[in-house]
């Protein structure tokens, strides 16, 4: 079980980055709101590499979750380009884009998004499911995520069983079970008390240490001081990109 943060200080841990694994070249995104066209994104660029942990802040309005949508393979660019683990994502069709959001993207929503009827253990699967692979290899890999978050007592409890804390740890072992080349948490902690966020973000902290890349969305400034560099945004440009020490 990860100790709580009162009993355990938090400690800054550094890993050399690996290969690059996101490549987002002087993408623009535009929406049309009516009559009106909307410039979220205004020729944005951004290089992010295995094993880093990054933070990404804004006011609203600011494109931080047309930003986020981006790099989860959610949305595409209207211009510009966007390379995720080597491959030229921008005019993906959306099978395509399902695919790599299936096997490649961890997600980790504020509102944890379970399945409200199903057991911990059916909720961590449903990736697997998607990726087709057998109940019998499904099921070393399910309990295996949901120990490493803890919860290995937590496995037949269905989500109004659980805490909020336990709730986001069975999401967070969802997002791990297919070992992704991204976790992408968006305000993970948004729907937590302070203590349990904190607890929350030594979990990242842990898994981060053991070689996951980290992408956190957020307009917390003590949730961001966790991450390593913070990239943050004002109307649709990238106002500043600080690697903390």
């Amino acid at each position: 079980m990860i100790s709580s943060p009162a009993s355990v200080p938090f400690s800054r841990t550094y890993r050399d980055p690996g290969p690059l694994v996101i490549d987002i070249e002087g993408v623009t995104k535009l929406y049309k709101m009516g009559e009106e066209t909307v410039h979220a994104l205004m020729g944005v660029s951004i290089k992010v590499h295995r094993n880093e942990y990054l933070a990404i802040m804004g006011p609203s309005g600011s494109g931080k979750s047309t930003l986020m949508n981006m790099l989860g393979c959610l949305d595409t660019p209207t211009k510009g380009k966007y390379h995720f683990t080597g491959k030229d994502v921008s005019d993906m069709s959306d099978d395509e884009l399902a695919d790599i959001r299936n096997r490649e993207i961890g997600f980790v929503f504020q509102t944890f998004n379970l399945l409200p009827r199903s057991t911990s253990l059916a909720n961590v699967e449903l990736p697997l499911i998607y990726a087709g692979l057998s109940h019998h290899d499904r099921r070393a890999k399910d309990v295996h995520a949901l120990e490493s978050v803890g919860l290995g007592d937590r496995m037949g409890h269905k989500p109004n069983e659980l805490s909020g804390g336990q709730r986001q740890r069975v999401a967070i072992a969802r997002a791990l079970v297919n070992h992704p080349s991204i976790i992408l948490a968006d305000e993970p902690t948004g729907n937590l008390d302070s203590r349990t966020g904190e607890e929350i973000m030594q979990l990242f902290e842990d898994l981060y240490a053991q070689g996951n890349t980290i992408i956190v969305v957020t307009h917390e400034e003590d949730i961001a001081r966790h991450a390593r560099r913070i990239v943050r945004l004002r109307d649709g440009l990238i106002e500043s990109d600080v690697r903390q020490h």
